[in-house]
């Protein structure tokens, strides 16, 4: 009776920060080998479509027209947001860790259908497949990384999903541009053999075991994730007594999804997703050989999307080592702002050149700005819109929605990026590239006033709090209403 009158959010809050956290560093570095598998797939089409689009072409023995070469490097997409929504069903029935582990099935075949295509319609498929693999891991790894962190270090584990699809694209930028296409495409196929071995050794989620009331492996994956010296015990009951409360209290689907605090999770996920792919980034990826080019740079093409592969792997790294001290909201405030700025002055100097021309002395004392611009909106993007979005579902959302807003937002997000990036050139032509930027800058004035009035600060916060800062009303129970 000692804890009577005790609120249930203080019986069931985090007691201390105690516990190993070179386990849970492993644990989710093997889970987003995962999603080096899918950088390494959207930095494909980067090197690889421009050599197999050539009149000359080796690689392989068929041509490939340019339409057919566009078809091949954004298929993905399609794949990606079609397998969004069902693997969210999928990893909630078998787990994230099993889901994770037959990824790798398709994410093979997948590759080799790419590494010994004989046909156009083998590398759509391909592609396609690689896909469907990829967009997967974009919804389990986030969650399960979520879901084995303390909350101390939840931001630093989920922001290095986000790290390894930067060192994979920035793989497929080096080793694409300067192997053989065969080459490539088999140590392409080599990174999720690789994951599968690694990850088999990971425990599965223990938020996950208790909800299928599989408490004695929930226990042994707790000791694995954090040490023999944790009180385990303690948080084992504090996700018990949560997965206890959704049983003895059932909720439908569409009472739990239709809450106060859902429907304010949701629109979070959602808009950050539509914020994170209209804010240009393609835009300014798709321009950055004529940015180095406007800038005097004489860098070769691949030199140049190499350099900013570097750029946006060294800021990951960096918002991985700060989110979890500055919080997600101050670098999304941040990671707006200056993209705003930045897209604002690419937009001034696209304007300048089509108006005055590109050798008017106008813009050519500018010539520093889209190089400086450029390089500052991959630094924001990778500090705050690239990585903060995929984690906020596991942030925000309770376990019995969690699956079905990462995955909806997932399939949101690729949807989003295959229109962006069929779009853009037909965007560009009809308003002209200065204004297609200005329109970005507009987009991401209005994601900065929406984090600002809308976006809580979840940094080292409890499900339980983030909930009432959502909105949830907190009930104090008596012990002995438990019994």
């Amino acid at each position: 009776m000692a804890n009577l009158g005790v609120s249930q959010t203080e019986l069931v809050a985090p007691r201390g920060d105690s516990g190993r956290k070179l386990p849970q560093y492993i644990a989710a570095l093997a889970a987003t080998l995962g999603a080096l598998a899918a950088g390494t797939m959207l930095g494909w089409s980067s090197p690889v479509v421009f050599k197999i689009t050539q009149p000359n072409n080796t690689d392989y023995n068929f041509d490939i027209s340019e339409t057919e070469g566009s078809w091949i490097g954004s298929v993905i997409n399609l794949g990606a947001a079609a397998i969004c929504f069902p693997i969210g069903l999928v990893m909630d029935a078998i787990g994230r860790k099993k889901t994770m582990l037959f990824l790798i099935l398709p994410f093979t075949l997948g590759w080799l259908l790419i590494t010994f295509g004989t046909s156009v319609g083998m590398l759509i498929g391909g592609r396609l497949i690689t896909g469907i693999a990829g967009g997967a891991f974009c919804v389990t790894a986030p969650a399960y990384t979520s879901e084995i962190a303390q909350d101390s270090i939840r931001g630093t584990l989920g922001s290095y999903f986000q790290l390894m699809i930067t060192v994979g694209i920035l793989f497929a930028y080096a080793v694409g541009s300067y192997t053989s296409v065969f080459l490539f495409n088999i140590l392409c196929t080599l990174i999720p053999i690789v994951f599968g071995i690694v990850f088999f050794f990971m425990p599965e989620s223990p938020k996950f075991l208790v909800v299928k009331n599989r408490n004695d492996e929930a226990r042994e994956a707790l000791i694995k994730l954090r040490g023999t010296n944790y009180d385990v015990d303690y948080e084992l009951d504090s996700l018990k007594l949560s997965a206890e409360e959704a049983q003895n209290n059932p909720v439908s689907f569409g009472s739990a999804i239709t809450k106060k605090t859902s429907i304010k999770a949701i629109i979070i996920c959602y808009a950050l997703m539509i914020f994170q792919q209209l804010s240009g980034i393609n835009a300014v990826i798709f321009n950055t050989s004529s940015i180095f080019a406007a800038a005097g740079a004489t860098i070769p093409a691949a030199i140049a999307t190499i350099i900013i592969g570097v750029i946006q792997v060294i800021a990951t790294f960096v918002s991985s080592l700060v989110v979890d001290k500055l919080g997600r909201r101050i670098l999304l405030l941040f990671s707006a702002l200056v993209m705003c700025l930045c897209s604002t002055a690419l937009g001034v100097f696209f304007f300048l050149q089509s108006t005055h021309g590109e050798n008017s002395d106008i813009v050519q004392s500018l010539f520093w700005l889209p190089l400086l611009s450029l390089s500052l909106f991959i630094i924001a993007f990778s500090l705050g819109f690239g990585p903060i979005p995929w984690m906020m579902a596991g942030d925000l959302c309770n376990i019995d929605i969690k699956a079905f807003v990462a995955s909806t937002a997932g399939t949101l997000n690729w949807l989003l990026s295959f229109t962006v990036t069929s779009t853009f050139l037909a965007l560009n032509t009809a308003i002209g590239s200065g204004q297609v930027f200005w329109m970005f800058a507009g987009i991401m004035l209005i994601g900065f006033v929406f984090i600002f009035f809308v976006i809580p600060e979840t940094k080292g916060k409890s499900l339980q709090e983030i909930q009432v800062m959502l909105g949830a009303t907190p009930q104090d129970r008596n012990v002995e209403d438990k019994k």
